[in-house]
């Protein structure tokens, strides 16, 4: 197949799959002249690929082009579009076009229904590689399955939950994990170790990943130590203090919005999820289980004190302070309370 699609958020999953069809396909004698690595954000590059990927190879092994950024599938102007169905037919069986996107194809275009066309007639692939979402720990734990079996690994189930819980989906800090715990196990790149154990991630892994959803979950809970706890591990990692308070308000408007539809008897999900601006329906579930109990006037009092934090950090304030002072003295009691 001279087309490959290959498309996600996971950018390390991406990379490891492209370098595997290049070994696959490149004979390594001629690489300097049968691998292009081209860029798709240069109109140029995109057209240079077309022209390379009908270009025969020299030499032993295959032409390989690679087009990072592809714009076929995402925005593609209209005489790009054009060569690219022009270029289709005449794209060699030993050349190779790799059209590479973070961005999922758009159905909409010509381009993409020409491209998944070739995919189901069997003159082309389609691959994804999508992060599951941060609050999805289920496809946490699968992509940390998954990508144990791409590196040829053995991993206990209770090593996996244990490592998802340590990398969230941080898929480039999972895949360098891996090979560190590879290596102490004795595995493929260190000999014929037997399959990585939960006493191995504990003793090389390292504590728990920490994103503003977590957060969002101690302020949910009403633990006031722990959430600045953990407000203080991102702000020291760098992570913006006003992408914080976005990640958090997107969050907590989550959950008024399916309380608020809860109280008023709605049992539609889609119907919630669309009010609340939630793009998977399935997470409405994930959403009911974590508010059980606890009622709509709990959120709009996060909500408030989340909109002190917002203003004392566009006022200026040191953003530990401002979150402190908005969390623990903020709106109404502090987090600590559990009245409801």
């Amino acid at each position: 197949m001279p087309i490959h699609l290959l498309w996600g958020d996971d950018e390390a999953a991406r990379t490891r799959a492209v370098d595997a069809l290049i070994a696959e396909l490149v004979d390594p004698a001629w690489a300097a002249i049968n691998l292009s690595r081209l860029d798709g954000n240069e109109p140029d590059q995109a057209a240079r690929a077309l022209e390379e990927a009908r270009t025969p190879p020299f030499g032993a092994g295959a032409r390989v082009v690679l087009l990072q950024r592809s714009p076929f599938c995402n925005q593609c102007p209209t005489e790009l579009a054009d060569q690219l169905e022009d270029a289709l037919e005449l794209i060699p069986p030993s050349c190779h076009l790799l059209l590479i996107n973070p961005a999922k194809p758009d159905g909409r275009l010509r381009t993409t229904k020409a491209l998944q066309k070739l995919v189901k007639a069997g003159q082309a692939s389609e691959r994804s590689f999508a992060l599951p979402s941060v609050w999805d720990s289920a496809g946490q734990v699968e992509l940390v399955a998954r990508t144990a079996r791409e590196l040829g690994l053995q991993l206990e189930p209770d090593a996996a939950e244990a490592l998802s819980a340590a990398v969230g989906n941080d898929s480039a800090r999972l895949a360098g994990e891996l090979e560190k715990l590879s290596l102490y196990a004795g595995g493929p790149q260190g000999g014929n170790g037997g399959p990585i154990t939960l006493a191995a991630v504990r003793a090389l892994v390292g504590g728990h990943s920490t994103t503003a959803l977590a957060v969002g979950d101690a302020l949910l809970a009403g633990q006031a130590a722990e959430a600045i706890a953990l407000l203080d591990d991102l702000l020291t990692a760098g992570e913006p203090a006003l992408r914080i308070v976005a990640t958090l308000s997107g969050q907590i408007r989550g959950w008024l919005w399916v309380a608020l539809l809860d109280r008023q008897g709605e049992q539609d999900v889609a119907a919630i999820a669309k009010a609340a601006g939630i793009g998977n329906p399935k997470r409405i579930y994930v959403l009911r289980r974590q508010i059980r109990g606890r009622s709509p006037e709990r959120f709009l009092r996060l909500l408030g004190q989340l909109l002190e934090a917002e203003a004392d950090l566009k006022r200026g304030a040191e953003p530990g302070a401002a979150f402190r002072d908005g969390f623990l003295l903020g709106v109404g009691h502090p987090l600590g309370a559990s009245a409801d």
